[in-house]
């Protein structure tokens, strides 16, 4: 049996005035998957088409975004074999695991084409972990 380690309600999050809402920069979320990094304080949020990087201390501030969508073609290929454009011929961020200290394996569905990349993440405490807002770094 899985017990989780922590356990609130919701009413119990409102009360502690700790709880953020994080929408992504395109106004939905749709998230996916998602990785907690102890070691970095951050969490990872694999979505449509993006991911994101939030501070555990300041997920609204500090929000870092990944924009990931399928290759060129991809999801024109995906919607000529009979699959909706809009909900499925997209890059789903699906798997969010770690590489090393440094990256994380990220693997999305590339409209019915999965792709992975390592994302680098940076060092614990490294303030370039995230260069520009709209980034992390893809290596490919």
């Amino acid at each position: 049996m899985n017990i989780p380690r922590l356990r609130l309600s919701y009413r119990d999050l409102l009360a502690a005035n700790r709880s953020v809402m994080f929408f992504g920069y395109r106004g939905f979320l749709d998230f996916r998957s998602m990785f907690l990094d102890e070691y970095h304080d951050r969490l990872f949020i694999g979505a449509k088409d993006a991911l994101y990087s939030l501070q555990l201390e300041r997920a609204s501030v500090d929000a870092r975004e990944i924009y990931w969508p399928a290759l060129p073609g991809q999801e024109e290929e995906c919607a000529l074999k009979g699959k909706d454009p809009f909900s499925e011929c997209a890059n789903y961020v699906r798997v969010l695991h770690p590489y090393n200290r440094t990256h994380l394996l990220a693997c999305g569905t590339g409209a019915f084409q999965p792709l992975c990349a390592l994302v680098y993440v940076g060092h614990r405490g490294e303030v370039s972990c995230c260069p520009a807002p709209k980034g992390l770094m893809l290596t490919h």
